[in-house]
């Protein structure tokens, strides 16, 4: 039923409707994005990868991964690299190690150095920087006592390598003189004595040598 221009019954469909949801919504989306500006966060459509958590290196071995012992080897302490630092590990040599020359000393160390690590090593974060082609030769005549002569120039050597090598050599008493490990290299350089100190042990990286020291 129609009076003059007027529809009763049904709402007409050139009359506006009710806002009063439309700006409940509208509301709650700009307090939102607000929040989110006022705490600096930018929003973005592109996933973020912030890569895997960090893992703990502990640097220790478990009881089960020990070396085993035998009647015919003895137990000698060796630096490998774990964290960036010199830690040392056990590590079997030979019995007949024990009061034998110094360079046979110094092979056997050597050699254990070289030697990759063992699996429960590498769990633990252990590495070796010493190149496995390095050699260790006796002194030659007029050299100080002591020395002993690398197949490379011990300055050729990485800074972990040579800090790995020392700080082994330091831990034996045959392979010392005055405080410090006597090395030359193949050339006609003169030997030099090199010491193992706390920072060598701490940053073996960060240093050129290990405190070299030339030798009167």
């Amino acid at each position: 039923m129609k009076r003059g221009d007027v529809t009763y019954g049904r709402r007409s469909p050139l009359r506006p409707r009710p806002r009063g949801r439309s700006a409940v919504r509208l509301a709650g989306l700009l307090a939102v994005a607000a929040l989110v500006s006022g705490c600096g966060i930018r929003t973005t459509s592109v996933p973020v990868d912030a890569g895997a958590a960090p893992s703990r290196v502990p640097c220790r071995l478990a009881a089960s991964d020990a070396a085993t012992r035998s009647p015919d080897r003895v137990s000698a302490e060796v630096y490998l690299v774990c964290a960036s630092q010199l830690v040392t590990v056990d590590r079997p040599v030979p019995a007949d190690t024990v009061g034998a020359e110094p360079v046979e000393v110094a092979r056997a160390l050597l050699r254990e150095i070289q030697r990759a690590p063992s699996t429960g090593e590498r769990r633990a974060g252990f590495t070796t920087a010493v190149p496995a082609g390095l050699r260790v030769d006796p002194p030659r005549d007029g050299d100080p006592a002591g020395t002993l002569r690398l197949s490379s120039q011990p300055e050729d050597l990485s800074a972990e390598a040579l800090a790995q090598l020392v700080c082994t050599y330091a831990e034996s008493d045959g392979l010392v003189r005055d405080g410090s490990v006597v090395l030359g290299g193949p050339g006609d350089y003169p030997p030099r004595g090199y010491l193992c100190t706390s920072q060598t042990k701490s940053r073996p990286g960060d240093l050129a040598t290990p405190d070299a020291l030339r030798l009167d």
